[in-house]
């Protein structure tokens, strides 16, 4: 009896796991911006429906929006300054930039379809507007390479394959477990993609993308002797990231 109840739950958890893995098959899309096929379970408007819902919140964490309307120009004029002179103006994504009021927390995000953040305690590190414009293309680039909506698409996959390995053969925890490593991974390729497109976006707009390096140092000083290791972040560790960005500056300024 039990060997009967063992079969029929690994032919439900194989139904399942088959369910799952046909339906990530027919997500499979061209990015047309950048070439790469991506997982994508949602579209651009979703992605910017998300996006606007999501940013009062994220605004009220960090404190609001500095009162500074000069920052917030400064802001506003340097980003829209990268979209206009790169492929990201051909996107359906709403560009906004945001200087947020949070004096402590050093960070940069961007939510799906163009709601891009920079915290004070951030931008009062950076030297130059150049930095600025390495910040804000880089959050650009995670806007475009729709990476938020690929990971909730990515997400959902493994989840599928975890409920089925749960119900098949109580390999769930194994199955999370290689999933979570599989996005880790993938996080820190979304990371090195931006750093990619983002030189290519201060190219494009004339700023020098060397600049670029100068805020990778100010976060590896941010996070101190005590950072997490690479393989266990979502980001790559910044001299890798240093390397990669000197590999596109000689990629993108030969081209």
């Amino acid at each position: 009896m039990r060997g009967k109840n063992f079969k029929v739950r690994l032919l439900i958890g194989a139904a399942i796991a088959l369910f799952f893995v046909f339906k990530r098959c027919s997500q499979q899309e061209v990015n047309p911006y950048t070439g790469r096929t991506q997982t994508i379970s949602m579209t651009p408007d979703k992605e910017i429906a998300i996006g606007l819902q999501s940013a009062p919140q994220m605004t009220e964490q960090h404190g609001g929006l500095h009162p500074n309307n000069q920052y917030q120009t400064l802001v506003d004029n340097v980003g829209a300054k990268l979209v206009n002179n790169s492929i990201a103006r051909e996107t359906p994504y709403q560009y906004e930039f945001h200087l947020l009021n949070d004096p402590n927390t050093i960070n940069a995000f961007a939510l799906p379809g163009g709601q891009i953040f920079i915290t004070y305690a951030l931008f009062s590190k950076l030297e130059n507007e150049d930095q600025l414009a390495g910040v804000l293309g880089h959050e650009i680039g995670h806007v475009l390479g729709r990476h938020s909506a690929e990971r909730i698409a990515e997400s959902e996959y493994w989840q599928g394959l975890t409920t089925a390995g749960s119900v098949g053969a109580d390999m769930g925890e194994l199955v999370a477990g290689i999933g979570q490593n599989t996005l880790l991974t993938n996080g820190r390729d979304d990371e090195l993609e931006s750093d990619d497109l983002g030189v290519k976006f201060m190219i494009k707009s004339n700023y020098n993308p060397e600049e670029m390096i100068g805020v990778m140092e100010i976060l590896k000083a941010a996070a101190g002797p005590n950072r997490v290791p690479e393989f266990q972040s979502t980001h790559p560790d910044p001299d890798n990231r240093i390397e990669r960005i000197r590999e596109a500056i000689k990629k993108h300024q030969t081209n």
